[in-house]
């Protein structure tokens, strides 16, 4: 698609209304880009599209049900979008409800913030054999998001989880946590159901390095260790530190905190776990294999590794199999092309530079930006979306002003109506603020009877329904 690369020389310059802006992605990267530009100094106009019928993105569907302190992130986002001043449109989907030629039409600039929702590869043999899964369909799916299936196949005594940062230990907490405890949170009744039939008892943590080079924030380790009925079990032979591995601990209080909690684990005396399920964390054990039998696993063949000095492993040749009858894949989140956009396909991006998107000859694609992890990559916690999201909004601004300080307006349809009036035509119903409320509204009336803050609505169809105030039957 030709999209005009200079901004100065576009046509349909406008002096009228403030500036139009649509931001794409109403996940907590958007939510801040849009909240940095409504305070830079310029007369904007905000629109934010979602293609879910809920905003908040990773925070509604990316967290965990039982960490309610990270849930309180929506708290101020919701304040953000219910200041009344950016506009909501979600339950609209780039790509198939609207294309960027016309986005172009409607806005002066457009913003790209969709996140990075696939699990990154893991080129192992057996990796796609019946019973592994990536973590991010298994986050997706205990989080209630619409689009997934309302059931899973919970059905291994023992699992394996591979990687060593924070979703692993997500996903290994709520595997091995009995459903009853998840009954305070926003749990989804179909998916505390599933869990509470599941006949897990162990589940094996593995990370390929050392005690020194995990990704585990000190908090979430800890709160591992108070998951009731569930040991967590580390084991010393698992235990090595290298220079690099020093110098880490030395120079990182978070790392100091983390590995001084699994050397406290590991002087656990056998006769103090009782525990009817049981977190295994094991470390410098490369995933090797997936092994199988009639095309379902049944077993996890590991690499013994040994630290090289800085911090990296190295292979030994020694390998151990353990007994899994399911493994899931925790190594990485990883972008989604969109069309109409140029995109990294080796480091799951949209190709940018410090925000402005760029074509493959590296100029930038006029009025279009990118914010978020599908500017980045997955690396970071959400509050780090902040700066990456006032480095974009920078660049934006400096983009749309004149040498005289004016605003240079670009869109030829400036009418907010329009925009809104032209997806309905088509059959897209979009769902603006008030509506969300309504959902809103009835989530919190779920759970109030329970005792609980709300309970997720999951189905689609069931939540726009809601939304636009039409009766839901059965």
């Amino acid at each position: 698609m030709a999209v005009s690369r200079n901004w100065k020389a576009l046509s349909h310059v406008s002096t009228l209304g403030p500036l139009r802006v649509a931001i794409v992605g109403a996940g907590p990267a958007g939510i801040y880009a849009a909240d940095i530009l409504s305070k830079a100094g310029v007369d904007v106009s905000i629109d934010l599209f979602e293609r879910l019928p809920a905003p908040f993105g990773l925070v509604r569907y990316g967290v965990a049900p039982d960490h309610p302190r990270i849930k309180q992130i929506i708290v101020a986002l919701h304040k953000i979008l219910e200041r009344g001043d950016i506009r909501l449109l979600a339950n609209v989907d780039y790509g198939t409800d609207i294309t960027l030629a016309e986005l172009r039409r409607y806005y002066d600039a457009v913003i790209f913030s969709t996140g990075a929702i696939r699990d990154a590869a893991l080129p192992i043999p057996g990796i796609d054999l019946e019973g592994s899964y990536g973590a991010a369909d298994f986050v997706s799916w205990y989080d209630g998001h619409p689009d997934v299936p309302r059931t899973w196949p919970l059905e291994a005594r023992e699992v394996a989880v591979l990687g060593a940062g924070n979703v692993a230990l997500d996903v290994a907490r709520i595997l091995a946590k009995h459903a009853d405890d998840l009954l305070p949170t926003d749990v989804p009744g179909n998916v505390y159901e599933i869990l509470k039939r599941s006949p897990v008892t162990d589940v094996h943590v593995f990370a390929r390095r050392g005690p020194a080079q995990v990704k585990f924030s000190p908090l979430e380790l800890r709160e591992l260790g108070h998951v009731p009925d569930v040991d967590v079990l580390v084991y010393p032979e698992d235990f090595d530190f290298d220079e690099g591995s020093m110098s880490a601990i030395h120079s990182s209080n978070q790392t100091k905190q983390v590995v001084k909690t699994l050397t406290d684990w590991t002087l656990k005396e056998p006769e103090d776990c009782t525990a009817s399920r049981r977190i295994h964390l094991h470390f410098l054990h490369r995933p090797a294999e997936v092994l199988g039998e009639d095309g379902h696993v049944v077993g996890l063949r590991t690499e013994r590794t040994v630290l090289t000095g800085d911090g990296s492993v190295t292979g030994t040749g020694e390998f151990h199999d353990w007994p899994v009858q399911a493994v899931y894949r925790a190594v990485g989140y990883f972008g989604s092309p969109l069309p109409d956009l140029p995109f990294d396909h080796a480091a799951g991006v949209i190709t940018n530079r410090e925000g402005r998107v760029v074509d493959p000859g590296g100029e930038h694609l006029a009025a279009v930006y990118t914010t978020g992890w599908i500017k980045r990559g997955p690396v970071g916690l959400i509050g780090h979306t902040k700066s990456d999201a006032s480095e974009t909004i920078k660049h934006l601004v400096e983009d749309v002003t004149d040498a005289d300080g004016g605003v240079v307006l670009t869109a030829p349809e400036r009418d907010p109506g329009a925009i809104v009036d032209a997806l309905r035509a088509r059959g897209v119903r979009p769902v603006e603020w008030s509506a969300w409320e309504l959902l809103d509204a009835h989530e919190r009336n779920l759970g109030a009877p329970h005792g609980r803050e709300r309970i997720k609505v999951v189905p689609r169809e069931e939540m726009v329904a809601i939304e636009l105030g039409e009766t839901v039957g059965g």
